[in-house]
């Protein structure tokens, strides 16, 4: 039992959705797309679970590029991605992000943000008094400044840019493989197929591997030595009496994060270094709430001292150990292998970007809307970090 495509995606979350809707559409292209899901509930997705934001506050001028093109697409996703009349919508606001810094942290912000206003980004280095007026609920008494994107930063629904991809890349022809992949076969310096858990073999022109956390097991199936994997990552629920209005995505000194979420608020941190580990469960940790989380919160805003957790819920992060960054393009020596993996936190608000950026790439041997090629996996093999230094 088998079947063949001009090219097979593994992972059909909002990454692999988007290379799939973005070579269907593409204009040179006129071959056959398969995308092999192994979950099509996506129920443990990483594009359902995650809390789905998007900034332009980075340290590299080439993710603000992939989140600015982004941004544009969540714009106007309902041109981009109708089918048969019926406009998606992704529920997208631009209530912009605040990263916060003490005095310590003031340089590497200030460094930021002359990258970021040089590569477009409308982000302005506010004060302690400015973000007081701004902000009033905000405690500022530790604070030496503060970034806040004024505009094309905010969040949206992960789910509805998920479906809408997929829904466009079916309209379009693109087949969703429910299976397992548990095996590339290599011939020559080429992927020929790919074979799932159940004995079936899907022969290949070229294969991308956007399988999220578990892509660095898919690539060992070719050989490649990719250092990505899954760990967690918890978002809680709190709701709070006391209004606290006009809140951005605010990510404070120690790390921990909150944003508005419906009449209440979702929040989280990265788990201490020396604690977070490669793993493939979704137990939820109360205890970081209790210990590191709220704490921080409460300090931060004096409202938040009285909240309620009123549910929480873990998601796995594909995590790039070697420098928190995307691996976009091609492997150097097998040449019909393609990367968009690693993003290590920032790979549902790029997917729209990286999509576009991988479809160009196999159509025409290069990019054209962006360049990315110092995302490409010649850094990896050769241990050549390029640090993403805004992770969160």
């Amino acid at each position: 039992m088998g079947s063949k495509y001009d090219v097979t995606i593994v992972g059909g979350g909002a990454m692999g959705s988007s290379i799939a809707c973005h070579l269907a559409m593409e204009p040179g292209f006129a071959g056959s797309i398969a995308v092999i899901e192994r979950d099509p509930t996506y129920a443990t997705a990483s594009s359902a679970l995650s809390a789905s934001s998007i900034r332009q506050q980075f340290s590299t001028p080439e993710n603000i590029a992939l989140s600015r093109w982004s941004l544009d697409f969540l714009r106007h996703i309902g041109d981009r991605l109708a089918v048969d009349g019926d406009r998606p919508s992704v529920g997208l606001r631009e209530q912009g992000y605040l990263f916060l810094a003490t005095e310590a942290g003031m340089p590497v912000l200030r460094a930021n943000h002359g990258v970021q206003t040089a590569a477009g980004a409308d982000v302005a280095l506010l004060g302690p008094a400015a973000l007081k007026a701004r902000f009033p609920w905000l405690n500022v008494a530790d604070l030496a400044g503060g970034a806040l994107g004024l505009s094309g930063e905010g969040w949206f629904d992960g789910w509805s840019l998920l479906q809408a991809f997929r829904r466009k890349a079916i309209s379009l022809g693109v087949t969703y493989v429910t299976g397992e992949v548990t095996g590339l076969e290599r011939e020559a310096g080429r992927i020929v197929a790919t074979r799932l858990a159940d004995g079936t073999r899907i022969g290949c022109g070229a294969t991308v591997n956007a399988a999220g956390p578990w892509a660095g097991r898919v690539a060992a199936m070719a050989g490649a030595d990719l250092p990505v994997s899954p760990r967690k990552r918890f978002v809680y629920v709190i709701e709070c009496r006391t209004p606290v209005a006009g809140a951005p995505l605010l990510i404070d000194p120690t790390g921990v994060y909150f944003r508005p979420e419906g009449n209440g608020f979702i929040c989280g941190t990265s788990p201490p270094e020396d604690d977070d580990r490669d793993c493939e469960d979704l137990e939820v940790e109360y205890e970081l709430f209790e210990s590191t989380v709220w704490p921080a919160l409460a300090h931060r805003v004096p409202a938040f001292e009285a909240i309620r957790l009123s549910r929480a819920w873990a998601g796995h992060y594909e995590y790039n150990r070697l420098d928190q960054n995307g691996i976009i393009g091609p492997h150097p020596e097998i040449a019909n292998l393609w990367f968009a993996n690693g993003f290590s936190g920032h790979g549902i608000q790029q997917s729209p970007a990286v999509g576009r950026t991988i479809a160009e790439w196999i159509v025409y041997g290069a990019p054209r809307s962006l360049d990315v090629r110092r995302f490409g996996f010649d850094r990896i093999a050769a241990n050549r970090p390029l640090r993403e230094v805004n992770v969160v």
